[in-house]
């Protein structure tokens, strides 16, 4: 029998199982796996590791047993549970949620302060109808400030007999100064127009408005009184701060003045802080100013009476070095200013010899009191006068 017909014999023999031995037939056996054996961990590191850790914990317990827990046992669990020996303080937990709803709310509702947007479905303040570009005016602007690296401008023009306009960085947020009198000048007159007060109404110079910074009135009498009528002129022909102050105190604070401007329609004007408001924390942009200007001629805004007095505050402004130093002999010009370290603006509205009508704002971002920032305004004036009455 050939060799390998016997290998098959003897498979078939014993797997029908005819071959008892089965010591005979050898199986492979799969070779066994090498076991690495893992170095045995030191054990006095990981003592020393654990003591450690061990230590850092307690310390950060302990840190938080002596100063966050009874902290915040003695200021807010305390009073939960236990009478407090001093009854008539009580903590304002409202305010600790929301620390600045006081500063940040232009709203009230329920009596409580809150924040709301800007009334757009119904604004009372007429938008600017743009037509034209006056591409002129801006390439002017940008070229006059290469020559002043050192300035950031804001730039709006508005012409009333043809709707054209110039818009150069307008919609940028800048800190108002006092330009933001304006605002404030318009709520106090629409709150004479709404016979919520008159103009004749007093009230007493108490230490709670002096105010540093421009204006006279910082200086006078304790008590003396003055009506709503003189504080409003100071306010914006000398610029007076304690007459500012006081006027928002008597129209319902900071909170009334920028409730108005949002049910103005506008979005980006903002009264965060008394004056002075040498922080700048006070915003406005030189498009919602144009759109103020425009609008004190709107007799569904203001009424006539409110209209002359306010034209009559503006023309009367004592500092005519900006804008109005730019215009041609014979112009008028009814306007406001500000001034603060960082930011020198202007904004009003011209009225030309040859009957040319058109509203300006400038701001100027500088470098801190940079005389740059005047020679820039009077220089754009210039610049914005000629291209009008050509």
């Amino acid at each position: 029998m050939p060799e390998l017909a016997r290998k098959y014999e003897r498979h078939d023999r014993y797997y029908y199982g005819e071959v008892r031995n089965v010591s005979t037939v050898r199986t492979p056996v799969p070779p066994r796996r090498v076991q690495r054996q893992r170095p045995v961990p030191n054990q006095k590191k990981i003592k020393k590791y654990n003591a450690i850790h061990r230590f850092i914990s307690i310390g950060i317990m302990l840190t938080i047993g002596c100063t966050i827990l009874p902290s915040a046992f003695h200021r807010v669990t305390k009073s939960m549970i236990f009478k407090s020996p001093y009854p008539e303080v009580r903590a304002d937990y409202k305010q600790l949620v929301f620390p600045t709803v006081n500063y940040l709310s232009n709203h009230l509702f329920n009596n409580e302060p809150v924040f709301r947007s800007a009334e757009v479905k119904k604004p009372l303040m007429e938008p600017l109808v743009e037509k034209a570009r006056m591409v002129g005016i801006e390439n002017g602007i940008n070229n006059l400030m290469a020559a002043y690296p050192s300035i950031h401008p804001s730039v709006y023009v508005w012409d009333y007999d043809t709707g054209n306009y110039a818009d150069v960085n307008a919609s940028e947020l800048f800190s108002a100064a006092s330009i933001i009198k304006i605002p404030v000048l318009l709520q106090l007159f629409r709150s004479i127009d709404l016979n919520q007060v008159s103009l004749y109404d007093e009230m007493p110079l108490t230490e709670y408005y002096r105010s540093e910074g421009s204006g006279g009135l910082q200086f006078k009498a304790a008590n003396s009184k003055y009506s709503l009528d003189t504080l409003a002129r100071v306010m914006i022909t000398d610029s007076d701060n304690s007459a500012t102050n006081m006027i928002m105190s008597k129209i319902g604070s900071m909170t009334d003045v920028n409730q108005g401007i949002r049910d103005w329609g506008l979005k980006h004007t903002h009264v965060k802080t008394w004056l002075p408001d040498l922080q700048g924390t006070n915003h406005t942009t030189a498009r919602d100013l144009a759109v103020m200007l425009y609008n004190i001629d709107n007799p569904e805004f203001l009424s006539m009476s409110s209209r002359e007095k306010i034209f009559d505050y503006m023309g009367h402004v004592k500092n005519n070095r900006l804008i109005q130093a730019g215009l041609g002999v014979g112009s008028s010009f009814l306007h406001k200013t500000g001034d603060i370290g960082k930011m020198l603006g202007d904004a009003g509205i011209v009225y030309t010899p040859n009957g040319k009508k058109y509203i300006v704002v400038i701001l100027a971002n500088r470098p801190y009191n940079s005389p740059a920032g005047k020679d820039f305004i009077v220089q754009a004036s210039k610049l914005i006068y000629n291209y009008m009455v050509k």
